[in-house]
């Protein structure tokens, strides 16, 4: 785990919310300078780091709103500082917990070069990361209908299918296979899910694919070009790595070092 150890004249911690963030500023003593709630708009956030904009660092802990406040501080060269959500609770420990707690928890983390570091990923290949891992909930969520199928012909004692029904052409007839009208009801609306699922997955691949070779075209292919990784592997490494130069430590001889 890597800490932020970087020493500056302002310290901010931020409690950070959807629609509010608790801001704290220490000086280099230790002195508390602010400590109130705000609104997240950019202007509020301004308003309060304007008297302290010199030689300030800013930190707030891996939530899911942490995208705006990031590409913010990027663009008016303010340094920003990520918090290891996991690594951080460890850290903080303690009973009392608020807004206003936390707040000054993270500023004092900050202050003493133990904040654990989380990536700030890029701005522009986070969204294309963000659908990438939306479609692997759609996939979850298509999975479960195959599951509840199966599942439902062993609740009835039914004979096996006998079918691979990720096809979708052994999929038609499949309802037929249950006697009762309702359940081969419920199994109608499963495989209607899973077409639409599939219709869905195809377009967001689709998608994905030529992000990818907009992006990144080499790395993409020289990741396709390892034994085992296919089109949605190479996706994933891809996009959850970004720059493997982020990894100093990593020992790896294949075709994909130095991407």
């Amino acid at each position: 785990m890597n800490f932020y150890t970087q020493h500056h004249k302002h310290y901010c911690g931020i409690d950070l919310h959807a629609r509010a963030m608790y801001v704290c500023i220490l000086d280099q003593n230790g002195t508390k300078l602010v400590h109130k709630n705000l609104p997240t708009t950019p202007e509020a956030f301004l308003r309060v780091l304007a008297p302290y904009r010199e030689d300030l660092v800013v930190g707030v802990e891996c939530m899911f709103t942490w995208y705006w406040l990031a590409d913010f501080c990027a663009k008016e060269g303010i340094a920003f500082v990520l918090g290891h959500a996991l690594y951080m609770r460890a850290i903080q420990g303690g009973k009392a917990k608020n807004d206003k707690i936390d707040a000054q928890k993270i500023a004092v983390l900050l202050r003493g070069g133990m904040m654990p570091q989380a990536y700030v990923y890029p701005a522009e290949m986070r969204a294309t990361r963000d659908l990438l891992r939306r479609r692997c909930h759609l996939a979850r969520k298509r999975a479960e209908l195959f599951a509840h199928l199966h599942n439902t012909n062993s609740q009835y004692n039914l004979p096996e299918i006998g079918k691979r029904l990720a096809n979708k052409a052994n999929r038609e007839d499949v309802a037929d296979h249950f006697p009762d009208p309702s359940v081969r009801k419920t199994i109608e609306v499963d495989v209607s899910l899973i077409d639409h699922y599939d219709k869905l997955l195809g377009e967001v691949e689709l998608y994905l694919t030529r992000s990818a070779k907009t992006d990144d075209v080499q790395a993409f292919a020289r990741l396709q070009s390892v034994p085992g990784i296919g089109q949605i592997l190479a996706l994933v490494l891809l996009y959850e790595i970004q720059d493997i130069s982020r990894f100093p430590e990593c020992k790896i001889s294949s075709p994909i070092v130095g991407w």
